[in-house]
This record gives structure tokens, C-alpha cells and sequence, in this order.
């Protein structure tokens, strides 16, 4: 089978005021590096209303629906905005992470990354926030739970910044294995150890400023692959953020290009002996556009040469 790379022009058209972070090249710089190579590229569809559900309020969807702004920008958190073409990317980057996971069950691809913006990280369950309106990898978890039958699966944050919405919305669902590993203390403040969900299926790895590739890797074998193996999952999903990236401008971590690689391999590892390959990655952050560029690169050539 293949490696699907799931995307569409809709995430190019949420555009932000001027100088945020979260911009369109984002996605534009991320497409370029990916040009060319053997992967199956797939339209992401619009994210259906039932499949938001399964983890956000309807009060949640129609806030976000009244909220959209025929022009201009509208504020709807201290760093989030809407702009008119915000909505379609918002269900185009939730529905894309909902047809990674149904690609990936239905063996129609063995992985899957979802190239899309907005992320989703942060969203919690009525709180947009941190560039974020749905929890794409909590819909797409509950996807593969509830529609396709899965028993369990795992998810691996690797982030800088913890995925506080994620956790959030699974924090109550034991079938969901939720890890973040992200620098301590950074904003939103959450993630510590002893956030462990209602039924200890969270694990937060918390790391100091200025940590390392070789410290991010001691913890994941130390702390974090026994739990995934422990858990047995028949899924794996990533939170695929670059920002841990050494050259990027809103945190402290000092990874490359190779650390990501290499937590994407060893995830490959776990995912074949556990749930026959199937992972499905869905772009967070990365703020860098040099750094992300060649990060999600160097992330999706080691899904396509584990999912040939």
C-alpha cells in the first residue's frame, strides 16, 4: 500500500492578520517540500457535524458557525482568528483527519499524513483557542473507535507545546491512550505529570527549556513507548508539530529535522507489531517556515518508506 497525504486549498485560504505566526505559507512552504514525492494525494472533505460531535458540543459548532466574518478578521481568542474562508478549512482540516483514519482502517492506505490548517491541538471542548478550532485527532480517534470498530488507540503528541484540548477531550474515554511529551513551563500552562485522565490514560512528559533531540528520545523509550505497548493499540495517530524545532521562534527545545525522523520510525516500529502499520499524522504546529518545511519532509519520507 501507500502513504496518503491529505490536503486541500481550503487551508490556504484561512488567512490571519498580518505578522501571526499561523500563517498561509505555512501550509505553502509544507507543500512544496512535499512535491514530487510517492505519496496518494487525497482531497480532504468537508468534517461532517456527527463526527465533530463525538467530542465538542453542538453549542460549539454553531458558536463557531456564527462566528465567521464575511470579511475582515474576527478575534475569538487572544491568538485566534477568523477570517472568511476559516470555516470551510476548519471542517476541511477536521474531515481530512476523519479520512486519514478511514484510509487507514479500510487498508486503503497503510499511513496517512494530513496536510491541513488550522490545527487542532488546543481546541477543548466550547474553547477555541491557540489557532485552534476543532480537536482534529480527537474526532479522528473517536472516528476509528466508534465507526470503525477499533478497541484502542494511541496518540503521540510530540509538539512543543502540550496538547491541552486533545487531553481534554479524551481525558474521559479509556480507550484513547493520549501522550504529550512538550517544554515545561510554555504557555498553556497545562501538562504536568500528574494529569493522568480519569482512568490513567494520559501521560504528560513534561521537558525543561533548552532540552535537547537526545533528552526527547531518552524519555519517548524511557516513559512513553512501554505505555503505547502496554496499551496495544490498533491505531496509532500523531499531533504532528514541528515546533521543538531548534530554529523555532516560540520555544526553547533544540531538535532537528533527525529527532523527528527518528520518533517517526520508532513509532512506525511500534504501529507494525501492533496494529498492522496503521498511523495517521495530522500537522499541529511549527512556526519556522525553513524548519517546518524540511521537519514535516523528513516525517513523511519515513512514512512513505515504512508504508510501501
Amino acid at each position: 500500500m501507500t502513504t496518503a497525504l491529505i490536503t486541500h486549498a481550503a487551508g490556504l485560504e484561512h488567512v490571519t492578520p498580518p505578522g501571526h505566526v499561523e500563517q498561509v505559507a505555512r501550509l505553502e512552504r509544507i507543500l512544496a517540500a512535499l512535491e514530487g514525492k510517492d505519496v496518494q494525494w487525497t482531497e480532504a472533505p468537508m468534517g461532517q457535524d456527527a463526527d465533530i460531535l463525538r467530542v465538542h458540543p453542538a453549542a460549539h459548532l454553531e458558536a463557531i458557525r456564527m462566528a465567521a466574518p464575511e470579511s475582515g478578521f474576527v478575534q475569538i481568542d487572544g491568538d485566534t482568528y477568523m477570517s472568511p474562508g476559516s470555516l470551510d478549512a476548519a471542517f476541511r482540516a477536521a474531515g481530512g483527519a476523519v479520512e486519514a483514519v478511514d484510509m487507514v482502517m479500510e487498508d486503503r492506505a497503510t499511513n496517512a499524513f494530513v496536510a491541513m490548517r488550522p490545527p487542532g491541538h488546543h481546541a477543548e471542548q466550547t474553547t477555541p483557542m491557540g489557532f485552534c478550532f476543532f480537536g482534529n485527532v480527537a474526532i479522528a480517534a473517536k472516528r476509528a473507535l466508534d465507526h470503525h470498530g477499533a478497541g484502542r488507540v494511541a496518540i503521540v503528541d510530540f509538539d512543543v507545546h502540550h496538547g491541552n484540548g486533545t487531553q481534554a477531550l479524551l481525558w474521559d474515554e479509556p480507550r484513547a491512550f493520549f501522550c504529550s511529551s512538550h517544554q515545561s513551563p510554555l504557555w498553556p500552562g497545562s501538562g504536568a505529570p500528574n494529569e493522568t485522565g480519569a482512568s490513567g490514560n494520559i501521560l504528560n512528559v513534561p521537558l525543561p527549556p533548552g532540552s535537547d533531540g537526545s533528552r526527547f528520545r531518552a524519555e519517548m523509550e524511557r516513559q512513553v513507548w512501554p505505555r503505547i505497548v502496554e496499551h496495544d493499540p490498533d491505531l496509532i495517530l500523531i499531533s504532528a508539530g514541528f515546533d521543538a524545532h531548534r530554529a523555532d521562534p516560540l520555544a526553547d527545545l533544540n531538535w532537528t529535522e533527525a529527532d523527528f525522523a527518528w520518533a517517526t520510525d520508532a513509532l512506525c516500529d511500534l504501529a507494525d507489531t501492533h496494529c498492522g502499520g496503521r498511523i495517521v499524522s495530522c500537522l499541529e504546529g511549527g512556526y519556522d517556515l525553513n524548519a517546518l518545511a524540511a521537519s514535516a519532509a523528513a516525517h513523511v519520507d519515513v512514512l512513505i518508506a515504512r508504508g510501501g
